[in-house]
């Protein structure tokens, strides 16, 4: 689950910067993801703790391969759906009675942070959103990373140290997303590349009774043989048609590099 590699950690919750349409703000918790049964499933646990110091949990698990399977909790669901949009966009949906009773969506966001937006009904079917914020526990955290934990005294080293380090973590995790944008943008231009290439393979096997002109547009149709040719002539001067031919195929522009690329 390549996709999965970026939510795999423990979170800490930002209490102070959430939106709680239902149920109270909480004064602390916790979310983590792990994989198991050889990354064919996600571990999912949820620890928060309220204003009046009161503890909860929450686990279970899931496969996140978009479709619908029984739920371990026949309370809360009785099938769940996970699916990964991308590497920074999770979503898993909850159904009751075959309709849908609650829906997660869990955000990488550009500084690194988990945006988890959860969207329900009440048990007065009220329709609420919730929104949390989270971000990557470290080792070095100044307090307990859970509910039973012993309470850890912050010394100043250890917060100068968690300071820098989760300065460190956002300026890197920044890093990463602008590499990731760039690793797309490369993508969609190889892609370019390969359709200008598979066109021009075309049009060099194609009929040519003239010499091409770079930056001229000229228009491609397919003969009735299966053959191509390269023609002055455009389907608006045919009456809006092909002509003689089977089908007009595109118009296309010579570029510097002898290769052809598509007009719209």
């Amino acid at each position: 689950m390549v996709q999965a590699y970026n939510f795999l950690a423990n979170w800490q919750l930002f209490p102070e910067k959430g939106t709680y349409q239902s149920g109270e703000r909480p004064r602390s918790g916790t979310f983590s993801i792990a994989s198991i049964e050889n990354e064919r499933m996600l571990s999912v646990n949820t620890n928060w703790v309220t204003l009046e110091n009161q503890a909860f949990t929450a686990a279970y698990t899931l496969v996140p391969d978009g479709q619908e399977h029984p739920f371990e909790n026949p309370e809360i669901a009785d099938t769940v759906k996970a699916v990964f949009i991308d590497g920074i966009t999770f979503e898993i949906h909850f159904y009751k009675n075959g309709q849908p009773s609650l829906h997660i969506m869990n955000e990488i966001m550009p500084n690194g942070y988990l945006r988890i937006t959860q969207k329900g009904t009440t048990a007065d079917q009220q329709p609420y959103t919730n929104i949390e914020y989270y971000h990557k526990q470290l080792s070095v955290l100044p307090y307990s990373a859970s509910v039973a934990g012993a309470v850890i005294k912050p010394t100043e080293e250890g917060v100068i140290r968690h300071k820098a380090l989760t300065a460190m973590e956002e300026q890197t995790n920044m890093q990463l997303e602008q590499i990731r944008k760039q690793i797309e943008l490369l993508a969609l231009q190889a892609q370019e590349i390969q359709k200008r290439k598979e066109l021009s393979f075309i049009i060099y096997q194609a009929k040519l009774n003239f010499s091409p002109v770079i930056g001229q547009t000229y228009f491609l149709y397919e003969k009735n043989d299966g053959s191509h040719l390269l023609s002055l002539v455009s389907p608006k001067e045919w009456g809006g048609g092909s002509g003689p031919f089977k089908r007009f195929i595109a118009a296309v522009k010579l570029l510097a590099d002898h290769t052809w690329m598509e007009v719209l």
